[in-house]
C-alpha cells in the first residue's frame, strides 16, 4: 500500500502544480491583453489652403426699369423683350399736350419780354442823349434851366433801372423756355447703357409719368447688361478673411456641364447678414459672348486661406458623443480627452482648435470607448 500512495501523491502534486502554472499564465496573458493597443498620429501645424463649394447667383452688372420723367402718353415704342440696344438709342416717344401749351406760353412771354427790353433800351439811349446835350448846354449860363437838367438826369436814371429790371425778366423768360425744352426732351426715352430689353410693360396710348404723378409706378421697359455680370456669393463669415480682392475664383453653371469659368473677386460687402451669418461677395464676370444668363444659380469653388498656421489632425481622430467633440491625446501611455472645435477640412485632415500643441500624439481613430485615464500601448500609425 505504501508503494502505491507515493506515486499518487506525487502525481497529484504535479497536477496541482501544472494547474497553478496554467492559471498564472492565463492571468498574465489577460493582463497583457487588457492594455489597449492604440495607433497614434502627430498634430501638425500648417497654413490652411483649401476650397469650399458655395452656392451663388448670377446677376446683371447693371439692371434698370425705365420710367418717364414727365407725364405723358406713349406715342410709340420701338423695342420689345429681347431687343438689343445701344447706349443713347431711342426706345420710346411720349406725347404731352400740356407741354405744348407750356412751350407756347413760355415763347410768348420770352418774346414779350425781349420786345419790352428793346423798347426800354431805345428809350434809355434817347433820354441819355437828351441829358448829355442839356448837360453840355448848361455850361453856358442862362441856356438851360437847372430844373430841366435835373429832370433829364432823373429820367435817364429811371430808364437805366427799367432796363435792368427788364433784362432780369427777359433772362427769366429765356430760362423758362429752356426748362420747357428740357421737359420736352424727357418725352424721348433713351437707353442709359448698352444691353438687352428683358421686359416691356407698356403699349402705345399708355399713360406714364414720374413718381407721385399720374401714371406713376408704371415702368416702360427693363434693360440689363448682357456681357458683364455680378456673381453674388454668400460666404460664411469665418471664410472671408485671407482672400484678397482680385483673387480668381472658379465656378460652374448648370447650363454648361463639364465647363468651368473664372472671375476675380471685385467687391466685398464687409457686412454680415445676421440671419445667415454670411457676407455677400461679388465676382466681376466678363461674358463677351453673352453666354451666361442672369438669375442662374452657380457653384463656386471658394478659396479658404489662413494668414497664420493652425493645427490639423486626420478627420478620423475627431470623436464626439452627445455632449462634446474631442480628440484622444496620448501622454505617458495614458489616454486624455481634449475638447476641440473643428474648422475646415483639407483633404484627409481637419482643422482643430483646442488645448493642443504641435507635435502632440493623438489616437488615429477617436472613440468614446477609450475612456480618459485608460492605460494604453501606443505606437505610430502606419500612414505616418
Amino acid at each position: 500500500m505504501k508503494r502505491l500512495i507515493v506515486p499518487v501523491v506525487t502525481l497529484l502534486a504535479v497536477c496541482l502544480s501544472s494547474t497553478a502554472c496554467q492559471q498564472t499564465a492565463s492571468t498574465g496573458v489577460a493582463q497583457v491583453q487588457s492594455v489597449p493597443q492604440v495607433e497614434t498620429v502627430t498634430v501638425k501645424a500648417q497654413r490652411l489652403s483649401a476650397t469650399e463649394r458655395l452656392p451663388a447667383e448670377l446677376a446683371p452688372y447693371e439692371s434698370v426699369d425705365l420710367y418717364a420723367r414727365e407725364t405723358g402718353f406713349i406715342k410709340s415704342i420701338r423695342v420689345d423683350r429681347g431687343s438689343k440696344v445701344k447706349q443713347g438709342e431711342l426706345l420710346a416717344e411720349l406725347e404731352a399736350p400740356e407741354l405744348i401749351a407750356q412751350r407756347a406760353q413760355a415763347n410768348a412771354a420770352y418774346e414779350s419780354s425781349e420786345s419790352q427790353l428793346l423798347a426800354s433800351r431805345a428809350k434809355l439811349a434817347s433820354d441819355q442823349a437828351i441829358y448829355q446835350h442839356m448837360s453840355a448846354a448848361a455850361k453856358v449860363p442862362g441856356v438851360v434851366a437847372g430844373n430841366d437838367l435835373e429832370i433829364a438826369q432823373k429820367t435817364a436814371q429811371s430808364d437805366e433801372a427799367n432796363v435792368a429790371a427788364l433784362e432780369k425778366t427777359a433772362q427769366g423768360a429765356r430760362e423758362n423756355v429752356r426748362a420747357v425744352s428740357q421737359l420736352e426732351s424727357y418725352l424721348n426715352i433713351t437707353a442709359p447703357f448698352e444691353g438687352q430689353v428683358t421686359a416691356r410693360y407698356v403699349h402705345p396710348g399708355t399713360l406714364v409719368g414720374p413718381a407721385g404723378g399720374p401714371g406713376a409706378m408704371t415702368p416702360i421697359a427693363r434693360i440689363e447688361t448682357t456681357t458683364r455680370h455680378r456673381l453674388v456669393v454668400p460666404v460664411p463669415e469665418d471664410d472671408v478673411a485671407g482672400v484678397p480682392a482680385g483673387t480668381l475664383v472658379t465656378f460652374t453653371v448648370p447650363a454648361f456641364p463639364g465647363r468651368t469659368f473664372k472671375a476675380p473677386i471685385a467687391r466685398v460687402s464687409h457686412d454680415v447678414e445676421v440671419k445667415t451669418r454670411t457676407m455677400p461677395v461679388e465676382l466681376d464676370v466678363s461674358d463677351p459672348k453673352a453666354e451666361l444668363v442672369p438669375g442662374s444659380f452657380c457653384q463656386v469653388e471658394w478659396p479658404i486661406r489662413r494668414s497664420y498656421p493652425t493645427l490639423f489632425v486626420p478627420a478620423g481622430a475627431v470623436a464626439s458623443d452627445l455632449q462634446r467633440t474631442f480628440v484622444i491625446r496620448v501622454r505617458q501611455n495614458r489616454a486624455d480627452w481634449v475638447d476641440v472645435t473643428t474648422g475646415v477640412r483639407a483633404a484627409t485632415l481637419i482643422e482643430v482648435f483646442g488645448d493642443l500643441q504641435e507635435g502632440d500624439q493623438v489616437a488615429a481613430r477617436g472613440t468614446d470607448q477609450l475612456r480618459p485615464g485608460t492605460e494604453v500601448s501606443a505606437h505610430p500609425a502606419p500612414s505616418q
